[in-house]
């Protein structure tokens, strides 16, 4: 038991992806160590790949799990989702609210601030994982987003980077942070660093991931087109995913005429997707620290990616497995040379002993359960008050 079980809600928008793992890993992990989670997520996203998680993960949320339909983009909608997620924390009575990702973040720190008005204790944290730092700081946009996001530190008692790139990031967008801050790999289950076998008729290049122009989809279809015409001979190619532009996609197959020799298919485990090719493309124009990365090199698969976010510090900073993002044809050669030299991909991966000490679920969920206790042992910040006053 931990020194000191505390009431925990995760909120965040979007069911999928890279932020949905991380916090189905951090409530398994704190349920264990006998803590109480619970989650408040966007309703209108996610299909039943993403309810199968759900209810994987039903049992270690001692406090539910809340769904409340959630705009990727700021919109009167919000007031009333913020409204409801309020009632429903309220009456939770959480100890730690942990808002992911941008809009997630908004609702945890303002909600957190306003309960903080009545004197409640609950410690507000925050992890970006990329969300508005993808925004370019020269375009108004990304200046009136980091303006936000420096206004909301005032109602931010940690912020909990996943990534040294995705905090250079922020002091470099946003500034030096004015509350405290940490950083916290990613990190996998004991479980998850087990080879994947191979199907039989196994594809040479996957790529998976959700499908939108920020995940490179696009370039993955035109680097394989590339790969063809260098190599003189067709591929197989898998890719899997959903999204709302996973229509477009499957017209620019067809359009190319690629569509008989890359498959579609919808969002399913990690590691059955590994099964189906032996190379796995990571095309990303963005990223913060994706799991795809740590769970394909954790299963043995070797792995061709873009140079954006943390995927550096995965695969090492002068990996020759890393590509300039959004270029078709350096992903191309790439690819080529990962048919005609496996052996070149495969040494390229970092050892598996050194990354199974750094990426660790268990260390990231204790790092920060450390972290909660300690925010929320502290006084309550003045500061804090007065904000969330001015917002109420």
């Amino acid at each position: 038991m931990p020194e000191k079980s505390l009431r925990i809600i995760h909120c965040f928008r979007s069911p999928v992806g890279g932020i949905f793992r991380h916090v189905r890993d951090l409530a398994a992990e704190h349920s264990a160590a006998g803590h109480q989670v619970g989650i408040i997520c966007d309703s209108t996203t996610g299909g039943s790949y993403e309810d199968a998680l759900f209810d994987a993960i039903r049992p270690h949320l001692a406090l539910g799990l809340t769904r409340l339909p959630i705009g990727r983009s700021i919109a009167p909608s919000d007031v009333r989702a913020a409204l409801a997620s309020y009632r429903e924390i309220k009456n939770l009575q959480p100890d730690i609210l942990h808002g992911h990702g941008a809009k997630g973040g908004a609702y945890a720190r303002i909600v957190g601030s306003r309960l903080r008005v009545s004197r409640y204790r609950v410690a507000r944290f925050y992890s970006p994982h990329g969300g508005s730092l993808h925004y370019d700081a020269a375009r108004p946009s990304g200046r009136f987003f980091f303006a936000i996001e420096r206004m909301m530190e005032r109602m931010t008692d940690q912020l909990v980077f996943v990534s040294e790139h995705e905090r250079q990031t922020y002091l470099d967008k946003v500034g030096r942070p004015r509350c405290a801050e940490m950083l916290v790999y990613n990190g996998l289950d004991s479980g998850e660093f087990v080879p994947v076998a191979l199907h039989r008729e196994a594809a040479d290049f996957l790529y998976i991931g959700m499908m939108r122009d920020l995940k490179g989809p696009d370039v993955f279809i035109r680097a394989f087109q590339q790969a063809e015409r260098l190599a003189g001979r067709p591929f197989k190619g898998v890719m899997v995913g959903d999204g709302d532009d996973k229509p477009r996609y499957a017209a620019m197959l067809k359009d190319l005429g690629l569509d008989d020799r890359i498959s579609l298919h919808a969002a399913m485990k990690a590691r059955d997707a590994f099964a189906m090719a032996r190379n796995v493309v990571i095309p990303s124009r963005a990223e913060a620290m994706p799991y795809i990365v740590l769970e394909a090199i954790a299963g043995g698969k070797p792995v061709i990616a873009s140079r954006v976010g943390g995927i550096p510090e995965i695969l090492g900073a002068e990996s020759p497995a890393l590509v300039q993002p959004g270029n078709a044809d350096a992903l191309a050669t790439a690819m080529v040379r990962a048919v005609e030299e496996p052996d070149w991909l495969t040494t390229a991966m970092p050892s598996i002993e050194s990354f199974r000490r750094r990426f660790s679920a268990q260390s990231m969920a204790e790092a920060i359960g450390q972290a909660y206790i300690g925010a929320h042992a502290a006084p309550l910040a003045d500061r804090s008050e007065t904000t969330a006053s001015n917002i109420s």
